[in-house]
């Protein structure tokens, strides 16, 4: 069995990204090819977040710290601290709108 500290993590992360010019940084706390769930600590920087994108498997997105904005279209959600977003599966984006962690959650089905 294995145990890790989300909040340290979150914390840690935040800390990374402030001194990467990006102003984030990430790492897969589980999964990976081999598995079929992938769960990644994504730490980024108030102002700067992940461009618009798609995910192309069932994901979400668990807020760890601070205080999210994600975007679909003409939709927004905001998300804080102990929020999940169920993402959508439509081109969506990501931004920080204070020094933020999140936790996201994908179902792979290629594994």
């Amino acid at each position: 069995m294995l145990k890790v500290s989300l909040t340290a993590l979150a914390r840690e992360h935040v800390r990374r990204a402030k001194g990467i010019s990006s102003g984030r940084s990430s790492e897969t706390v589980y999964g990976g090819h081999e598995h079929h769930l992938r769960q990644t600590v994504i730490g980024l920087v108030a102002g700067t977040g992940l461009a618009e994108h798609v995910s192309p498997d069932e994901a979400t997105l668990q807020v760890l710290s601070g205080h999210i904005r994600l975007r679909a279209g003409n939709d927004a959600w905001e998300g804080h601290s102990g929020d999940m977003i169920f993402l959508p599966p439509v081109r969506h984006d990501l931004q920080a709108v204070t020094d933020a962690a999140v936790l996201l959650t994908v179902v792979t089905r290629t594994a």
